[in-house]
């Protein structure tokens, strides 16, 4: 087994020459084995070519060694944290590998009460047991139940929202021929939406474009087609549907700093004095909207695992992070893309306003920069100069190095899952903003 394919906080891998068959199968055993809760374990796959085989072979871990399975089929990843919540049971695992490209797959994990299997918190002993694959056959094996639960989760999508006051908005949903092709045109019986879909096939190679709304080019054909039919905005999904990006009817997407922002102050108006989490690049919007609101903020570090536990040791009612992912604690602390943009829709609702007037009002608190990936082979010698380079500031390391100053602030870290560094950074001016990217560039690529 190549144990390189455990990450911080879930499995990844190029499927056949480090995931295969057996290897799942092993990792299903070692879950099995690792669960600290007796019961059933829920298990789905996203639409890549090999998701099916993978989650077959997990199965076949799981119910060797006595473990019974709720099979719940093609699903979002939000909907496997959904079906262990709701139903009380063991854990679950999702065959995926979000918007990875499509050579790859990979697994991600979550014990009772949908609680996050990061690296710290028991993934590298699972790595280490499958591994070992020193397993004794249960004297009964497992069960295998299916359940298709796409009805139940669009219900639980919309429970805290009233889509009977929406407008019909006229709205275009890019699915990026993921998992919210699926789930996104049963929602659509229960809301007013005109939905112009695009690649709501399913389709594991990503014959269209990546599912990874993040990068500006994967939002092209969304941005066209909102032209064309005039649209009031637009939703893009990643490949496993667990991160939305809002689209605004300019055709400018929504930061997760910003869709962090608009979440935090809708749910602290609920929930007045609340806590909210927010992760290390979001941008000082964040903070300043909490406060502004009354409520308690926190930050914390980068990542699904990490943050889900955060949610439930501060009892957080929100949590967002800058790469997309949205938590709730009505959804079992668990992160939801379709949750974040139902919830969106809703705010929209109730301003009356355009999506552009309400995020431009948190745009134009500060200039900031997508974030920059430098492939790069010692990152620990890029963050001792950093931390030389930038000791002028204020120097935090709660997730890699970040240097803040009164108008302006830089992150420098490592990704949790591929061999990059990221760089963010944010400024009151263009000109603050160009120094730290120059300073920041002389250090990453020297």
């Amino acid at each position: 087994m190549n144990t390189t394919i455990f990450k911080a906080y879930d499995v990844r891998g190029k499927v056949g020459s480090e995931l295969d068959e057996e290897t799942a199968k092993q990792i299903g055993k070692a879950f099995a084995a690792w669960l600290p809760t007796p019961g059933q374990v829920a298990v789905g796959r996203d639409m890549r070519p090999d998701s099916a085989e993978l989650a077959k072979a997990l199965i076949q871990g799981l119910t060797e060694l006595g473990r019974d399975v709720l099979d719940i089929g093609q699903v979002t990843s939000d909907m496997v944290y959904f079906a262990v919540g709701s139903r009380h049971l063991a854990g679950g695992m999702v065959v995926t590998a979000s918007h990875n490209p499509g050579e790859y797959n990979g697994i991600k994990f979550c014990r009772e009460e949908a609680m996050g299997v990061s690296i710290e918190t028991g993934l590298a002993s699972i790595r280490d047991m499958a591994f070992d694959n020193d397993f004794v056959p249960a004297d009964v094996p497992g069960q295998v139940t299916e359940a298709n639960l796409v009805e139940d989760w669009v219900k639980h999508a919309l429970s805290h929202a009233t889509p009977q006051t929406w407008p019909a908005y006229n709205v275009v949903v890019d699915a990026g021929n993921g998992m919210a092709g699926l789930t996104f045109p049963v929602l659509q019986k229960y809301v007013p939406l005109k939905v112009t879909p695009l690649y709501f096939e399913l389709d594991g190679t990503f014959p269209n474009h990546i599912a990874n709304p993040l990068e500006a080019k994967n939002l092209v054909d969304a941005q066209k087609k909102m032209q064309e039919v005039t649209a009031d905005f637009g939703i893009a999904f990643d490949g496993d549907g667990d991160r939305a990006v809002l689209i605004d009817e300019k055709g400018l997407p929504l930061s997760g700093t910003v869709t962090t922002a608009l979440l935090a102050r809708y749910f602290l108006k609920k929930n007045p004095g609340a806590t909210v989490l927010y992760n290390a690049i979001c941008g000082r919007a964040v903070p300043e909207v909490i406060k502004e609101s009354g409520g308690i903020g926190h930050r914390t570090k980068v990542g699904h695992s990490f943050i889900k536990e955060d949610m439930r040791t501060y009892n957080a009612v929100f949590a967002g992070e800058h790469s997309g992912h949205y938590y709730f604690n009505f959804n079992f602390n668990a992160d939801s893309g379709l949750i974040a943009a139902v919830t969106i829709i809703q705010i929209l609702a109730e301003s009356g306003k355009k999506l552009s007037e309400l995020a431009d009002e948190l745009r134009t608190r500060y200039l900031s920069i997508p974030e920059t990936n430098f492939t790069i082979s010692d990152p620990q010698t890029v963050f001792i100069k950093a931390r030389d380079e930038f000791a002028d500031g204020e120097i935090d390391e709660l997730d890699g190095l970040t240097v803040n100053y009164p108008t302006k602030w830089i992150n420098i870290r490592p990704s949790n899952t591929e061999p990059l560094v990221r760089l963010n950074a944010e400024a009151k001016t263009q000109q603050e903003l160009d120094d730290l990217l120059v300073r920041a560039k002389s250090i990453i690529e020297s």
